[in-house]
């Protein structure tokens, strides 16, 4: 019933992401005009709308950090960027592990024994080598490593390290 409820709950939120034109939002415009008037809430509106496509694995996330460097220049934007970047990263992490985790380890646990060991022993070493190369998508990194047992607090750490 929880697997159902939190996969209602991002089906819900991404519906209202696409309902309310969630595209306007990755548009640098939209953030330069509240920036000048408004800096401290123009941050706080983007760091929640990155978080939340992040998160969601919403497609725009590369195009958001290279936003968040136009308006809010270098280090601002990285810090911003790196922050948004990891928690939304995280959360989708944290989702995948939710709903597809113990369905994964249930229908394929013998086949993935030398993952899970593999990943228990060299679970950092693995994620950080999958930040640094970009072959291998934001959004697939996030939601596979879900179904592993590296522990969320090593995800962070590590993720935070190798995307920045």
């Amino acid at each position: 019933m929880k697997k159902l409820v939190i996969l209602g709950l991002v089906a819900g939120l991404l519906s209202l992401f696409y309902l309310f034109d969630g595209g306007q939002y990755i548009q640098p415009s939209f953030y330069r005009e509240l920036y000048q008037t408004n800096p401290q809430a123009t941050i706080g509106l983007y760091f929640f709308i990155y978080v939340f496509m992040a998160a969601l694995s919403v497609p725009g996330a590369a195009l958001m950090t290279l936003v968040g460097g136009a308006v809010f220049g270098l280090w601002t934007g990285l810090l911003i960027v790196s922050f948004a970047s990891t928690i939304g990263a995280t959360c989708a992490f944290i989702i995948a592990r939710l709903i597809l985790r113990d369905w994964v380890q249930n229908k394929f646990g013998a086949y993935l024994t030398t993952i899970n060991k593999g990943i228990e022993k060299e679970g950092s070493f693995y994620l950080f080598g999958l930040r640094l190369v970009p072959l291998f998508p934001f959004v697939a990194v996030n939601l596979l490593m879900g179904l592993t047992t590296i522990k969320t607090w090593r995800y962070f750490v590590v993720s935070q390290l190798g995307m920045l």
